[in-house]
């Protein structure tokens, strides 16, 4: 009886104890500020996760948080647009997907994100994401607590910084989901919102004609590579995984080194997508992973067909029954410039299919007759937070997939990953509106080209596969290969996965062309990664992680390798003066876009000028030979290639800048004062694998600072203990100057080096520049 009393006892003091600790949270760091974090449940790894990030990128998170909630213009005034990033420093601009002034970002926030059905979604997924959500928000406000006076100098001191909940959380990650479909109809949504204390407007007699196209969602180039080798083509017989996104180099997009571990439950290392407590793309003890944009959609639109009786428009018919729009109505504060806030409002309109948008310029408008509205597959993608946790607890390659089909959370990206046992998997499992092949043949699909469906018919709504959410596609319509050679992906369509065995969908009818179309051309981008790695396995036959470093960092420029030979040739046969310098630039120059590389920045700005002649190839497209074509000059085309490297000559020379000049002193990314040569190419348009866009086109001083391109690295194999693991986060942990952590990875990108990724306790405690801090409630 007094063995039993102890034991209850003990086990009541146990759950005190426990109650009373709270959160518990290590956060060990090592070289370059590479963020390890140990919990023993959800709640406590969110926690540490915040707390961590923060240190790091508190104003950047602290901006990111007001956008969400819509509240720039009570700060910043509503006619200002965010600030845009400078050198690598925080700025308030959210990247390259959302450009609106204060007051339509405010509005478009709060008139589009819907908190409450947000709320729902998470209260029906699992505990273990909202513990990790609310953990979240708790350790972002005891980081705020623990440090407001010593805030870095871009928020010091500002209102806008402050305490969190989780509601916060939920805004945050729903702006993420919406990057490739919400967001890109951001202006559209908001100028079909009203003014309620307004007449109503009167509407158009008729539908403007259309001069541009829909937008696709993340601008095109923005994109990623991934590679994924099996033991077919490893030295080992084990995976390996390159992944190469070339994503923002500033802004709320950024990636952020972490490491996350509860103990027998979840234990995965990688990168976040703009602070989130999520490994979004790493790797556990078993596969690593990685993600590109896909090239598939993420809304269709739908027409309205409008009842006249209604003179306001927002009365629509349904299976031939009028129904009323759903109104939701917001108010904005807005900073007036005498200091005094202003309140605004505006009323959305939204159908049962979505929020009604105008854009005239696609010929989308609001008319006496109908009115168009946005199928948004993502608005509500409450799973995106559960789908990365599962990913993370991945085994297989196999085990990942059956959870990226049965969840089906990922917003717009394909999947690319490689396992210990030596598979490797290609998936489009993205949340992709589910409209088949057969229904765009019919009468529902009243215009391809804005991917409009009639929605005055129920018959015509998004259809349903048994094992997903409603209306977006299963496992059964979903792009897949699992290889054990090869799976590819720098986001051109889901057909050359694998250049040995394209894809080209399940009979009769093949994916639906929300996927894309099989049997087109491929980016050279795509283009010179399979020819590269084509040529890398027939030379070597198995390879290894070094091989595959090597394919990566070999920077060469495509577009010249099927160009200069017959350019050259034309060149020095053409007897002309003006081209005696470049020909011999261009003849000497090594074909790369390294530092060293001299005669690159001559030939981009050629070829920029020229690669989209409709004359320039001898040889067309052909789809049964996708990898090799097209190719070869076309001699019609030669005279005006000579002409462009005229031009390209003159314009150099203009601005002062050496034909022989090195890639490197003006391809160039400024860190405290300080300009650091970069390597890399233009991608998709020149056909370098490893990609830079530049925020600038050439100037006396170069191409200045990057856009986007390579971000984060991550090159993983496996060997009997596990991962074995390198990369670089090429912008650094932080966007503080003052940080250690600002500028350290830019150089080591710089030079091409990749360091090792400590996973295990005794690696992670070995590495030279090891902290650890142990983090509890207050």
């Amino acid at each position: 009886m007094r063995k039993h009393i102890a034991v209850a006892v003990a086990v009541m003091l146990l759950a005190a104890q426990a109650q009373s600790a709270g959160v518990r949270s290590e956060v060990a760091r090592t070289s370059h500020g590479v963020v390890h974090i140990k919990a023993n449940d959800y709640r406590s790894l969110g926690y540490g996760a915040a707390y961590a990030y923060a240190e790091d990128n508190v104003c950047m998170l602290a901006d990111t948080l007001l956008t969400v909630r819509g509240e720039r213009s009570r700060y910043f005034g509503g006619d200002a647009a965010a600030t845009a990033p400078r050198n690598g420093e925080y700025g308030a601009a959210m990247d390259l997907f959302f450009k609106l002034r204060n007051e339509d970002s405010d509005f478009f926030f709060k008139g589009y994100l819907d908190l409450d059905q947000l709320r729902a979604g998470y209260g029906a997924g699992s505990a273990e994401v909202r513990e990790l959500l609310a953990g979240y928000a708790d350790g972002y406000n005891r980081f705020i607590s623990d440090n407001r006076s010593r805030l870095p100098k871009a928020c010091r001191n500002a209102a806008w910084v402050k305490p969190i909940t989780v509601d916060d959380v939920y805004l945050m990650i729903a702006e993420k989901a919406i990057h490739a479909s919400g967001e890109a109809f951001a202006a559209a949504i908001v100028g079909a919102a009203r003014d309620p204390s307004a007449t109503p407007p009167a509407l158009k007699k008729s539908m403007p004609a259309a001069t541009k196209p829909l937008p696709r969602g993340i601008p095109a180039g923005v994109g990623s590579n991934g590679l994924a080798l099996g033991r077919e083509a490893t030295a080992n017989g084990r995976g390996i995984l390159l992944g190469n996104p070339h994503y923002p180099w500033t802004g709320t997009d950024r990636f952020y080194q972490l490491h996350m571990t509860i103990p027998g439950k979840y234990d995965a290392m990688g990168v976040s997508l703009g602070g989130l407590p999520l490994v979004s793309i790493g790797f556990n003890k078993h596969v690593a992973w990685t993600h590109t944009v896909t090239a598939a959609y993420h809304f269709t639109t739908f027409m309205l067909t409008l009842d006249p009786s209604d003179p306001t428009g927002t009365t629509y018919y349904y299976d031939g029954a009028p129904v009323k729009m759903t109104e939701r109505t917001v108010a904005v504060d807005v900073l007036q410039a005498d200091g005094t806030v202003a309140t605004r409002q505006r009323t959305f309109y939204f159908s049962k299919h979505g929020a009604v948008i105008v854009m005239p310029d696609a010929g989308i408008d609001w008319t006496e007759q109908s009115a168009f509205v946005l199928g948004d597959a993502n608005r509500l993608n409450t799973r995106l937070a559960e789908q990365w946790l599962a990913i993370g607890k991945a085994d297989s390659v196999g085990a990942l997939q059956r959870s990226a089909n049965a969840i089906a959370g990922l917003p717009w990206v394909n999947t690319i990953a490689a396992d210990s046992e030596g598979n490797a998997l290609y998936i489009d499992a993205s949340v992709v509106p589910h409209v088949a092949t057969e229904r765009f043949a019919s009468d529902c699909m009243l215009a391809p080209a804005m991917l409009t469906l009639d929605g005055s018919r129920s018959e015509c709504e998004w259809g349903q596969d048994p094992d997903t959410p409603k209306g977006i596609f299963g496992a059964g319509n979903t792009p897949t290969l699992v290889r054990q050679d090869y799976v590819v992906n720098s986001n051109d369509n889901y057909w050359l996965t694998n250049a040995r065995a394209p894809l080209t969908g399940p009979e009769p009818y093949g994916y639906s062309p929300l996927y894309g179309t099989p049997g087109t051309p491929a980016t050279l981008r795509t283009r010179l990664g399979l020819v590269q790695l084509e040529g890398a396995l027939a030379e070597q036959q198995f390879l290894r992680t070094n091989d595959v470093q090597n394919l990566l960092f070999g920077n060469r420029v495509h577009a010249a390798e099927l160009v200069l030979p017959e350019l050259l040739s034309a060149c020095f046969k053409s007897h002309d003066l003006r081209l005696l310098s470049p020909c011999a630039v261009l003849a000497t120059w090594d074909r790369k876009a390294d530092v060293d590389s001299r005669g690159a920045v001559l030939f981009r700005e050629f070829w920029n000028t020229v690669r989209s002649r409709p004359d320039l190839w001898a040889v067309p497209f052909d789809p049964t030979d996708p990898v090799s074509t097209p190719r070869g000059v076309a001699k019609e085309a030669m005279p005006a290639l000579l002409t462009a490297l005229r031009d390209a000559t003159a314009k150099l020379q203009s601005l002062g800048v050496p034909l022989y000049g090195r890639l490197g002193d003006y391809q160039t990314q400024m860190r405290n004062g300080r300009r650091i040569g970069l390597h890399g190419g233009q991608g998709d348009e020149d056909g370098v694998y490893n990609v830079l866009t530049m925020a600038s086109d050439l100037t006396s001083s170069g191409y200045r600072d990057v856009s986007w391109g390579s971000s984060y690295i991550q090159l993983v194999g496996f060997d009997n203990a596990g991962p074995v693991a390198k990369g670089v986060l090429t912008y650094g942990q932080s966007v503080d100057p003052l940080s250690p952590y600002y500028a350290d990875q830019l150089s080591l990108f710089s030079r091409r080096t990749l360091v090792t990724l400590p996973f295990s306790d005794s690696q992670i405690r070995a590495d030279r520049n090891y902290t650890r801090k142990v983090l509890t409630d207050k």
